[in-house]
């Protein structure tokens, strides 16, 4: 780990000195189309990226965030969806130099987290006018995550939802897949201990969320990226028809009509067990399975935010 400055030092350097790098997944929803207008609007606000690098195969992502990082920033800009910001995550994770985010995917959970406009040229003038704030990350065992691990349904629909589905509606892309898989899909038994307590619930979708959105929609009020607790929470309950009719209702409207409750464990380390074992989504890759030891590493990463965050 790297010494790091104060966050009142780093938000100067980056004014003062205008040290970035940029990478862009131009794979992402909107990467490509928009690749050159990022690049210009980041020159006029007098920014000299030390890298501009656009991204096509995502098996490259990492030696590219690698490239950028060698040229040592203050500011990593980084555009895409959630899954490449939670690779340059875990690239910044603990070192002295913050993420700036440009929102170019389909649900954008991080950036709305981390209260940034999600249109490209409100995101862009954050680098400009914002402040350099500290996140928590979240680790699924060894493996650092930005906003949600996720069980059941939300796997399968992340391996099934059409990329010319995403491009078209958008957000609905995913309750609408959901929609196709849910009808055979099987209830499972999942077991969260936090601090000595043992939780049991039947559910088809579970979450365990460092952010505070999920699919692009918030999850509930109090949650935050910033207080060093991770909430786990279900999505409608092991009863199959209640869950497609709040599924349709989110696909047609936007909204969760509930959340069965709302979150119902929150901790700062929790032991995810279920019954049978099960793959996990971490931030949009399938790599883990059950059981899983999920915890919070209060003040992680440096990001990029607007001026009024919280930053606690």
């Amino acid at each position: 780990m790297s010494e790091l400055r104060t966050k009142d030092e780093h938000t100067e350097a980056i004014r003062r000195n205008r040290r970035v790098a940029v990478v862009v997944n131009t794979r992402s929803r909107r990467g490509r189309r928009h690749y050159f207008e990022v690049i210009e609007q980041i020159h006029n606000l007098g920014f000299e990226p030390l890298a501009e690098l656009s991204v096509y195969n995502p098996k490259r992502l990492r030696e590219w965030l690698d490239t950028a990082l060698a040229t040592k920033p203050d500011l990593l800009i980084v555009g895409g969806g959630d899954g490449t910001l939670s690779s340059a995550v875990r690239h910044v994770a603990h070192r002295d130099v913050a993420l700036g985010v440009l929102p170019l995917g389909t649900t954008n959970n991080f950036a709305r987290s981390l209260g940034l406009p999600l249109d490209l040229a409100g995101a862009i003038k954050v680098f400009d006018t914002g402040k350099v704030a500290d996140i928590d990350l979240g680790m699924a065992d060894d493996r650092p995550f930005a906003n949600l691990a996720s069980f059941g349904v939300s796997v399968e629909v992340a391996g099934r939802v059409k990329p010319w589905l995403k491009r078209i509606v958008g957000r609905p892309a995913y309750p609408l897949t959901a929609l196709t898989i849910l009808p055979g899909h099987q209830p499972f038994r999942a077991f969260i201990t936090v601090e000595g307590q043992r939780h049991e619930l039947l559910t088809h979708q579970l979450n365990i969320a460092n952010g505070r959105f999920h699919g692009g929609w918030q999850v509930a009020r109090d949650i935050s990226i910033d207080n060093g607790m991770l909430v786990a929470y279900q999505l409608g309950s092991g009863k199959k028809l209640r869950l497609l009719g709040e599924t349709l209702i989110r696909a047609t409207t936007g909204r969760w009509r509930s959340l069965a409750g709302g979150p119902f464990v929150v901790g700062r380390e929790m032991l995810l067990e279920t019954d049978p074992p099960m793959a996990a989504d971490v931030d949009g890759e399938v790599r883990l399975r059950t059981p899983i030891r999920l915890r919070v590493v209060p003040n992680g990463v440096r990001v990029m935010v607007p001026a009024d965050f919280e930053d606690r």
